[in-house]
C-alpha cells in the first residue's frame, strides 16, 4: 500500500463520484469543486483515496492530473490529494479556500510536492 505522500508530484487519473455542482449524499452541501478517488487506492479510512480537483470550472467524469499537495487531517484518518492540471497551480491560501466547504470541519496541514523529494 503506498503512502499518500507517494503520490506528490506524480500524474493521476481520478474519478469522480462527486462531480462540481452535486450534493452531499448525507450532509446536503453543494460541490464547488469537483471530488472524486483514485481507483485500486487504499486510504486511511479503509476506503479509496480521496481527491480534490482544483481550477476546472464545470463537472467532469474523469480527470488525468498532477498531485500538486496533500490535506493531511490531523484529527481524522482520511488524506485528500489535491490534483490540478499541469499548467495550474495554488498556494496553501487558495487551497484552503477552495476547500473549506468541507475542510473547514478538520484540522489539518497541507504538504506540497517538492522536486527536490519526487526523483
Amino acid at each position: 500500500m503506498l503512502n499518500s505522500k507517494d503520490y506528490l508530484g506524480k500524474e493521476v487519473e481520478v474519478f469522480m463520484d462527486r462531480p462540481l455542482g452535486s450534493k452531499h449524499p448525507k450532509h446536503g452541501f453543494v460541490y464547488p469543486v469537483n471530488y472524486g478517488y483514485i481507483p485500486g487506492t487504499v486510504s486511511g479510512d479503509e476506503e479509496e483515496l480521496d481527491v480534490y480537483v482544483l481550477g476546472e470550472d464545470k463537472p467532469l467524469k474523469t480527470f488525468k492530473g498532477v498531485v500538486r499537495a496533500i490535506i493531511h487531517r490531523t484529527n481524522d484518518n482520511d488524506d485528500k490529494l489535491v490534483v490540478t492540471s499541469h499548467e495550474k497551480n495554488f498556494d496553501e491560501t487558495q487551497i484552503r479556500e477552495m476547500t473549506k466547504f468541507q475542510e473547514q470541519w478538520f484540522e489539518s496541514v497541507i504538504y506540497f510536492a517538492n522536486s527536490n523529494e519526487n526523483s
